[in-house]
């Protein structure tokens, strides 16, 4: 697994060290910068992946290189360091694009502790945003956009119809009785049969094409969506 790459952007030597030694020791890949101007040309180079970046700096302040960063398109997360104290510096940094704000002094191992969320709250998003998607082979089911696509290109499902497939698609290799589906997908509406699920199955399937295969029928007893193909 890559190390993530940390850059410390700081006028303060001793306190880059300091930062750099325990960090590594942490498990992060670390560059460092005195200036803004260096900053920006790792952030061009070197593929980082999150910034402390300390405010008070000569030349280009933290808040210029933070502006900067996002105007450039980088998307990583900025952690703050600053010896300022007011809620109007809080807020100008957050508005500019800042994730965090530690105020100096801070104990190393807290600094670290929020680096640590900040990555973790990353992949936890990262996850989320799989986990809205579905693919096999070249069927994708984009949970939130309520779109489907067959081989790259989008196919129409009406609302049950897709809410059909979706929930088949979420539980593979479960079986599912009629009357079950009726219940998960229309609810409870009185107005529908069990032959209901029987249509939207066939009209799922027609669309599908060679990927009708995936919704499997259980003579007697229901569907299911099998990963086995």
């Amino acid at each position: 697994m890559d190390r993530k790459k940390i850059l410390i952007v700081d006028d303060e030597k001793d306190l880059r060290n300091i930062l750099s030694y325990n960090l590594t020791m942490s498990g992060y890949e670390v560059l460092e910068a005195s200036n803004g101007l260096d900053a920006i040309k790792l952030m061009e180079t070197e593929g980082i992946d999150m910034v402390i970046l300390d405010i008070m700096m000569p030349g280009k302040d933290g808040y210029e290189v933070c502006r900067e960063i996002r105007e450039r398109g980088y998307k990583v997360p900025i952690i703050f360091l600053t010896a300022k104290d007011t809620e109007f510096d809080e807020v100008l940094g957050l508005e500019l694009g800042a994730d965090d704000y530690v105020k100096k002094p801070f104990g190393v191992n807290s600094l670290i502790s929020r680096v640590k969320s900040i990555f973790r709250r990353i992949e936890d998003n990262k996850k989320k945003s799989v986990e809205k998607i579905i693919k096999y082979a070249g069927l994708e089911i984009d949970l939130e956009g309520h779109l489907v696509r067959i081989d790259g290109k989008k196919v129409e499902f009406p609302k049950k119809e897709f809410e059909l497939l979706a929930f088949l698609a979420s539980n593979p290799g479960k079986v599912y009785p009629r009357e079950v589906l009726l219940e998960k997908i229309w609810r409870g509406d009185v107005y529908v049969i069990d032959r209901t699920v029987d249509v939207h199955i066939g009209r799922i399937r027609k669309k599908l094409g060679r990927y009708s295969d995936y919704i499997q029928t259980i003579v007697g007893v229901g569907y299911k969506f099998r990963t086995d193909l």
